[in-house]
């Protein structure tokens, strides 16, 4: 395997202040094995509820009856997804569902003429205040490390093994975070919550897009990804974006774990952030609110391990890791997505207010017993006919 020439091996400086532990039996991860691609083709885990779970978002399967489950709740999360959707399906009949098994089509070519940037530094400014106009919450540049590539893609005709078809020359990751509407988020499990995740996938896939298209219109190669071609949570950690966390998810200071992330592969010359450890980890050493409220208990107890329960869990990479199988189990039940780890999260706040920045400094600090136990009822489930009847 050969490294990016812009830094060291990053098995030997960054992994550690990122947080990110990998054994001698680390293996690329198969994209054919993630859950959801296995509801495709794995009868282990396809069955009529997987099928009547994928069918809910064209409004094809009856929805449940109950708050939150009704067709309105349906109708909004399947138009949140809407963009992301046509994106997502402009190549499937060519075996390319974009955006989550291939790199996205890139509609604008790479100019001939580069301009001049003004260096890694400058040029790093410059992409991050374009994202912010763009629409991304969070942006951070990490080095482009390819273990954290998918070893392949899927053709979807078949779900059979693919290649990238990166460019060459790759040299920088940037990572661009997509907050999640905090009063969606907590009307999880519902399909009314689905439309907070549907929106920021619609959201990403459309900044995601256009700032690919400001570099390579600058000349740079620029490949906007979202669920493809790459793990994208160790990217956002080694960006010092956030840190992991038991519940699977990255904690951010800005929005705790109420994320959606994409990335941008790029050729630009681009300086690079460093990993920000803050406390995250010593917090979910002592917090399992995820796990106990887990209706599936797919997520782990206990310290981080480099054992996987399935195929679905990457191997030779020492930290938390959920039950896939168990989890998307209980999607397919529902007929939408479950986020109740996110909700009952005690990052799970409003960091604009003061009361909420305090308890953060108790969490990351070494009174995090006492922020846990100011902590207890948090993430209590709101109404989804609450959230219809604001005005």
């Amino acid at each position: 395997m050969t490294w990016p020439r812009n830094r060291p091996d990053p098995r030997q400086d960054g992994d550690s202040a990122a947080g990110i532990e990998v054994t001698e039996d680390f293996e690329p991860f198969t994209q054919r094995n993630d859950i959801f691609t296995r509801a495709f083709w794995d009868p282990k885990v396809r069955s009529a509820k997987t099928d009547a779970f994928f069918a809910s978002y064209r409004m094809e399967a009856a929805p449940r009856r109950g708050d939150g489950f009704s067709q309105r709740d349906f109708a909004l999360r399947n138009a949140a997804w809407l963009v992301s959707d046509l994106i997502s399906n402009r190549q499937a009949q060519d075996g390319v569902r974009e955006g989550f098994q291939a790199p996205i089509r890139c509609d604008t070519p790479v100019a001939e003429d580069r301009a001049e940037m003004g260096g890694p530094e400058a040029a790093a400014a410059e992409v991050k205040r374009v994202a912010r106009f763009f629409g991304a919450d969070l942006c951070g540049i990490t080095d482009f490390d390819r273990r954290w590539l998918y070893a392949s893609r899927v053709d979807t005709r078949d779900m059979s093994e693919a290649p990238h078809g990166l460019p060459e020359g790759l040299t920088s990751v940037i990572v661009l975070g997509h907050e999640m509407d905090r009063e969606l988020v907590a009307t999880y499990p519902s399909a009314l919550a689905g439309a907070a995740t549907g929106r920021e996938y619609s959201h990403e896939a459309a900044v995601a897009m256009q700032l690919a298209a400001y570099l390579r219109n600058l000349g740079y190669e620029a490949v906007p990804s979202m669920n493809d071609t790459a793990l994208v949570i160790p990217y956002a950690v080694k960006a010092g974006l956030g840190e992991y966390a038991r519940n699977q998810l990255v904690i951010t200071p800005e929005f705790g774990p109420r994320l959606r992330f994409s990335k941008i592969f790029t050729n630009l010359p681009l300086a690079h952030d460093a990993p920000t450890p803050r406390g995250v980890r010593a917090f979910c050493d002592i917090c399992t609110k995820c796990a106990d409220a887990c209706p599936v208990k797919a997520l782990p107890y206990g310290p981080p391990t480099d054992a996987g329960p399935n195929v679905s869990a990457i191997r030779g990479v020492r930290k938390w890791t959920s039950d896939a199988e168990k989890c998307f189990g209980f999607w397919a039940k529902t007929a939408t997505d479950c986020a109740i780890c996110m909700r009952v999260c005690p990052f799970n706040r409003d960091f604009t207010r003061l009361r909420d920045r305090l308890w953060l400094r108790l969490a990351l600090g070494r009174l995090r017993r006492v922020a846990l136990w100011l902590a207890r009822g948090h993430g209590t489930r709101k109404k989804p006919s609450d959230w219809w009847a604001r005005r």
